[in-house]
């Protein structure tokens, strides 16, 4: 909702900042090309809430002693963070990677179903929301299943590769 009212070409915050730039007010929602800058940068807000909860809570894990002792041997803000901050938060960021991976090809079709329109569906179309197209819009529950069931097993198996790969690598892994 709040997109759709930060967007709205007579009245969302974004077009008045637009026009009285001099501009021309731009209705992002019925533009298959702004569809994919206004999805990305919604996921990007949308996550940075929960993102920053995550990674602080892994930074407040660390412990305050090596940052003064890092400090008092001479090392800038910069080499604190390469040397200090990120290996300390690496097993966090693994795994959230692991899971960001296989959940890949499952993007929410919430949030395209909300700004979906006929203009965009060339553009807006993914499998969940093809999915609940054809299997619900068309009644053809048995393909629609099908085609999610082969969604989640490619999930799985790119779950299953990043785990592996990342026990490899890291020796950091989620079972």
């Amino acid at each position: 909702g709040m997109i759709i009212l930060f967007l709205n070409p007579s009245s969302g915050i974004i077009n008045r900042g637009v026009t009285a730039l001099g501009g021309q007010a731009v209705d992002f929602m019925q533009k298959p090309t702004m569809f994919k800058w206004v999805y990305v940068l919604s996921g990007i807000w949308q996550g940075a809430g929960w993102g920053s909860i995550i990674y602080l809570g892994a930074i407040n894990g660390i412990d305050p002693q090596l940052y003064e002792a890092a400090a008092l041997d001479g090392c800038g803000r910069i080499r604190r963070i390469w040397y200090i901050t990120l290996p300390g938060m690496k097993q966090v960021i693994i795994s959230c990677l692991i899971l960001h991976i296989g959940s890949m090809l499952s993007l929410g079709s919430a949030k395209i179903l909300l700004m979906y329109s006929p203009s965009i569906y060339e553009t807006a179309d993914v499998i969940s929301t093809f999915v609940y197209r054809y299997g619900i819009g068309s009644a053809e529950f048995g393909y629609g299943a099908a085609v999610g069931l082969f969604n989640s097993v490619i999930n799985l198996v790119l779950l299953l590769i990043a785990n592996a790969v990342s026990g490899k690598l890291s020796e950091t892994s989620l079972f």
